[in-house]
C-alpha cells in the first residue's frame, strides 16, 4: 500500500467502444472511484474471456500499472499498443510501458520505448535524463555496495513501510489491523507503529505508536525534531473527525504537527499552514539542525506527479514558505519519501530518473551545503541491493550508530511493502604490489614500504622481499590511503589509492627512479644530470640565467670528484650556414667552459669545442636553401650540449 501516490488523475481519450458486459460498466465506476485493485481483478477476468477494446485494454494497463502490478502491466501496455499502434496514444504510455518493462528487468525492450517516449517530447525532464545517461545501467553497477540486506521479523503479510527512529524505538506505518478497508488494495487503513530496540540491535515488540496520532484512516511517515519535542506526520485530510474532499471528491494527504505535553505523550496535534483541501502534502523529514523540512507535494508549482519540497523551520517553531527543489531534483514523474542525514546528504525515491525499475532510491551528497552556495546538484542512483526492479522508497540511516532501513515491494518479501534493514558488510582489503627500478623494470630487493592514512599517519612499514613483492592486509574498504618506496640511491614514488568495495586484492606497483649513477669514461654528463641543452639567447653566447642552474649541476659533480676531466662539445641545428653554426658552436663552448674555469675548475680539467651542424642526431638536415621539413621538436633534439667523460681515477676514454 504505497500511499506515496500521492494523487492519481489519469487523462484518458474519449472510450471508442463500450462493451454491454456488466462487468465492464461496473469496473469503470470502480475506475473512476480510484479502486484499482478492484477495477484490475474485474477488467482482468473481462479481458481474459476474450472481451477487449481499446479503452477497456487502457484502464485495464492503467490499474495494473497504478497498482504495482507491473507484470501484469507491461502484457496488456503490449497488447494495447499491438491494437493501436504506437503513435494512437499518448506519449506517456509509452513511459508507463518503459517503467513496466523495467520492472520485469527486461532493460533492453525498456530502454527502446524510453527513447520513443525522449523522442515524442524532447522537453521532458525524464527523457532528458535518460537520453543524458543511457549506459545508466553500467553507471549504477559501479555505484553498488557490498550490504547486508535483512528483512525485518517485524513485517507482516500486508503493508509495512517507512521508517524512522524515536530515541530506542522504530516508528513505521503498517496496515496490518484494523476493520475499515482501503479500496486501493484492499488491506485495512495505515497506521503508525512503534518497535523497541534490543540488545542484539533487533527490533521487536510492535505495539501502536499513539491513539492521539492514529485515526481511522491513514497515518505514516513520522519525522522528529533534533530535540524529540514535536513531531510531523502524514495523515489523510482528516481533522478533528471531519473528513475533506476536494472538489473531485478525492481526499488528499496533509502534515500534521504533535508535540509533547508534560506528561511525556503526543499531543495537540495540528494541521501545517500549508495543507490544502485541493492538493496532498506528505513525507516529512528534518534535518539534523532542527532548521529545515523536507517533505512531497503536488501543490501548485509542482513540476510532476508529486515533487520534493523545503520549508525552513523557524525559532519559535512555525513554519516559514514551502520552496520547490527544482529541476535539479524534480522531474514529471514522482519525486517522494526524501530524507535527510546527519552531514546534509539528502535521498529519495523516483520513477522518472534512469535507475532499475519503479521507485530507485537516489542521493545528493553534500546537498544543503551546495543548495545554500548555489553550487550543481548532482543525483546519483544509491545502486543495488537499495534498488531493485521494483519499488524502493523510504530510504532512512542514522551514521551513529551505523544502521539503516528502506523499503522494498522486492520478489521474495513477506508482504506487500516490507521494512529492510542493511549494514555495511565487514570488508578488508588487501593490498600487493612490486618495487621495480622505473628505467630498467628491474625487481627491487628490500625497499622499504610505508603505508599512511588519508590524515598522513603512519600505518605500518614493510621490507620488500627479494622479488620485490609486499603486502598489505586487512586494511578497510572504500578508504583512502598513500602508499610509498624508498631505497638507498633511490628517488622514492608513492601513490594515493582508495581501496576496493570487494574482495578482489588491489595491485599497485611502485616504480623508483636511480638516484646515483656510475660516472665512467666517454659518459655524458648532460644524460646522467638531465641536461637537454645549456640555453642561450639567439645569436649569443653569454651565459643565462637558466643555463646557470644546469651548469651547477656540472660544478657540484666536479667538485666532488677532483680527477674527473671533461670534454664540452656543442650542437647546433642544420639552419644557418656551416661556418655560421661552427663559429657559433665553438664561441658557446668556450663561454661555458670559462664559465666553470670562474668558478674554480682547473682549466686542465676543461677541453670545449664546437661542431656546428655536424653531428645531426636525426634526420634533419637542411636542403641547398637551407630549409627543412623538420619540426621545431625535432630540431630541437640537435641543439644540444655534451659533458663528456674524458677521463676520471686515472682511466681515460681512449682507453676504452
Amino acid at each position: 500500500m504505497k500511499i506515496h501516490i500521492l494523487t492519481i488523475f489519469l487523462s484518458l481519450s474519449a472510450v471508442l467502444s463500450y462493451s454491454q458486459k456488466a462487468d465492464y460498466q461496473k469496473a469503470n465506476k470502480a475506475y473512476d472511484n480510484f479502486s484499482y485493485a478492484k477495477t484490475s481483478d474485474i477488467l482482468l477476468e473481462v479481458a481474459n474471456n476474450g472481451y477487449t477494446s481499446v479503452s477497456l485494454l487502457q484502464k485495464l494497463s492503467n490499474s495494473l500499472y497504478f497498482n504495482n502490478e507491473m507484470k501484469e502491466a507491461a502484457k496488456w501496455y503490449g497488447k494495447l499498443f499491438e491494437e493501436v499502434g504506437e503513435t494512437a496514444l499518448d506519449s506517456e504510455y509509452y513511459f508507463r510501458y518503459a517503467q513496466a518493462l523495467k520492472a520485469t528487468e527486461s532493460y533492453e525492450e525498456s530502454d527502446a520505448w524510453m527513447q520513443k517516449f525522449y523522442e515524442a517530447n524532447k522537453d521532458d525532464l525524464r527523457g532528458k535524463a535518460f537520453a543524458s545517461k543511457k549506459d545508466y545501467l553500467e553507471s549504477i553497477l559501479s555505484l553498488s555496495r557490498d550490504l547486508q540486506v535483512v528483512n525485518l521479523d517485524l513485517n507482516t503479510e500486508k503493508s509495512d513501510f517507512g521508517t524512522n527512529q524515536y530515541k530506542d524505538e522504530l516508528i513505521f506505518a503498517s496496515s496490518r489491523l484494523g476493520d475499515k478497508i482501503y479500496q486501493w488494495n484492499k488491506q485495512p487503513y495505515l497506521d503508525l507503529y512503534k518497535a523497541t530496540k534490543q540488545a542484539d540491535g533487533t527490533y521487536k515488540n510492535v505495539v501502536a505508536f499513539n491513539e492521539d496520532i492514529n485515526t481511522k484512516y491513514h497515518e505514516s511517515t513520522a519525522a522528529f525534531t533534533p530535540d524529540d519535542e514535536v513531531m510531523y506526520f502524514t495523515r489523510n485530510n482528516y481533522y478533528k473527525k471531519r473528513y475533506k474532499k476536494d472538489d473531485e471528491g478525492v481526499n488528499r494527504l496533509k502534515i500534521f504537527k504533535a508535540t509533547k505535553n508534560i506528561n511525556g505523550d503526543w499531543s495537540n496535534v495540528e494541521s501545517v499552514h500549508f495543507n490544502s483541501s485541493d492538493y496532498s502534502v506528505a513525507h516529512p523529514a528534518i534535518n539534523v539542525r532542527g532548521t529545515k523540512m523536507y517533505f512531497a507535494s503536488d501543490m501548485p508549482g509542482t513540476i510532476g506527479q508529486s515533487d520534493l519540497y523545503e520549508v525552513d523551520i523557524l525559532e519559535d517553531g512555525t513554519l516559514g514558505d514551502p520552496e520547490n527543489l527544482g529541476a535539479s531534483i524534480n522531474t514529471e514523474a514522482q519525486e517522494t519519501f526524501p530524507f535527510i542525514n546527519e552531514i546534509g546528504d539528502l535521498y529519495f525515491s523516483s520513477n522518472g530518473l534512469s535507475g532499475l525499475g519503479g521507485l530507485d532510491v537516489y542521493v545528493v551528497r553534500d546537498f544543503e551545503n551546495k543548495r545554500e552556495s548555489n553550487q550543481p546538484l548532482i543525483v546519483e542512483n544509491v545502486g543495488k541491493p537499495i534498488n531493485s526492479s521494483k519499488d524502493d522508497f523510504g530510504y532512512y540511516e542514522n551514521l551513529g550508530t551505523k544502521e539503516g532501513f528502506f523499503t522494498s515491494n522486492r520478489e521474495g518479501g513477506k508482504g506487500d511493502d516490507d521494512i529492510y534493514s542493511f549494514k555495511a558488510i565487514e570488508c578488508e582489503q588487501i593490498v600487493t604490489g612490486t618495487v621495480l627500478d622505473k628505467n630498467t623494470q628491474e625487481l627491487l630487493a628490500e625497499a622499504t614500504v610505508t603505508l599512511y592514512s588519508k590524515a598522513g599517519d603512519k600505518i605500518e612499514t614493510v621490507i620488500a622481499d627479494q622479488a620485490g613483492a609486499y603486502s598489505f592486509s586487512k586494511l578497510t574498504c572504500n578508504e583512502p590511503f598513500l602508499i610509498r618506496a624508498e631505497k638507498t640511491d633511490y628517488i622514492g614514488d608513492e601513490k594515493n589509492f582508495v581501496t576496493l568495495m570487494g574482495t578482489e586484492d588491489m595491485v599497485i606497483n611502485l616504480n623508483l627512479e636511480i638516484n646515483i649513477q656510475a660516472i665512467t669514461p666517454c659518459a655524458d654528463l648532460a644524460k646522467i644530470l638531465d641536461i637537454p641543452v645549456v640555453y642561450f639567447d639567439f645569436d649569443k653566447y653569454n651565459i643565462r640565467y637558466d643555463a646557470e642552474v644546469d651548469l651547477q649541476k656540472v660544478l657540484v659533480l666536479m667538485n666532488q670528484y677532483p680527477t674527473l676531466k671533461i670534454d664540452i662539445r656543442s650542437h647546433t641545428d642544420c639552419r644557418g650556414t656551416n661556418a655560421y653554426n661552427e663559429t657559433l658552436s665553438s664561441n658557446r663552448a668556450k663561454s661555458t667552459k670559462n664559465y666553470l674555469i670562474s668558478k674554480g675548475i682547473e682549466a686542465s680539467r676543461l677541453t670545449a669545442k664546437g661542431y656546428g651542424e655536424s653531428q645531426l642526431i636525426n634526420h634533419c638536415d637542411c636542403d641547398s636553401n637551407n630549409r627543412s621539413t623538420c619540426t621545431e621538436e625535432e630540431h630541437n633534439k640537435n641543439r644540444r650540449s655534451e659533458f663528456i667523460v674524458t677521463s676520471i681515477n686515472g682511466k681515460s676514454c681512449l682507453d676504452k
